[in-house]
């Protein structure tokens, strides 16, 4: 079965993201994705939260027909790095060759977004040469320039590496832009992951004018204090 995966998006618990876990869920399912990555930066409070509530399950199984899978995005060194199926330590600032390592070690796939973006932190080619990634994110709906997306192309062809795409939501109007579909018959976290490497289809398509211009506010909102989030002590 073909399944409709955003592997890029961020919440609230991000700093720069405006939505809560609940509401790009909700979005998701109404644009007809099956699941998306929940890929804040530097942080997996959501995670966590998401558990707590009964949105993910410890096993990697979907609830009702919907999967989230866990990861973060990490500013490295070099740039930001996704992680893929799991959580990770704070890891912010840490060279990108190192990220990858401690991914590796928790089970994760480490798949570098946006990269040649000059603007948005992401990894250089002669960085990319040098560490152990699993895939790369070849469309970015976010992408600064169309061109960046293409560089990413060409050099995920030229490596012969899986690519994936992402909408890089950082509010719910915005999840399911770009996606990448996955044909498994095992959908959980380790069904899509394994597939991931297999290879996928990708759906690509911009963020409209208005939601670029959302996302660049948003950026700027990175400056603010996180959410943080308080496990709820058990009576």
């Amino acid at each position: 079965m073909a399944y409709n995966i955003d592997l890029h998006t961020h919440s609230f618990f991000s700093g720069d993201g405006v939505s809560s876990p609940e509401e790009l869920i909700a979005a998701a399912r109404e644009k007809g994705l099956h699941g998306f990555a929940m890929t804040d930066h530097n942080t997996c409070d959501a995670i966590a939260y998401m558990l707590e509530k009964g949105l993910m399950r410890e096993d990697g199984l979907p609830v009702d027909g919907f999967l989230v899978i866990p990861g973060v995005e990490v500013t490295t060194a070099d740039g930001h790095l996704l992680c893929y199926g799991t959580t990770l330590p704070f890891l912010k600032g840490i060279p990108a060759g190192e990220v990858c390592h401690v991914i590796h070690e928790h089970g994760g796939l480490a798949v570098p977004p946006h990269p040649y973006d000059l603007f948005r932190a992401g990894i250089r080619q002669n960085v990319l040469e040098e560490i152990a990634i699993d895939a790369i994110e070849v469309f970015n709906a976010a992408t600064t320039l169309k061109r960046y997306n293409r560089q990413a192309f060409e050099y995920a062809q030229m490596k012969k590496l899986p690519m994936v795409a992402g909408s890089d939501a950082h509010h719910a109007v915005a999840i399911g832009t770009a996606y990448t579909i996955l044909h498994t018959n095992d959908f959980s976290v380790k069904g899509i992951l394994k597939q991931v490497l297999k290879g996928a289809e990708l759906n690509q398509k911009y963020l409209s004018p208005k939601d670029s211009l959302r996302k660049t506010w948003n950026n700027w909102l990175r400056l603010r204090p996180k959410r943080r989030h308080t496990p709820q002590k058990k009576e």
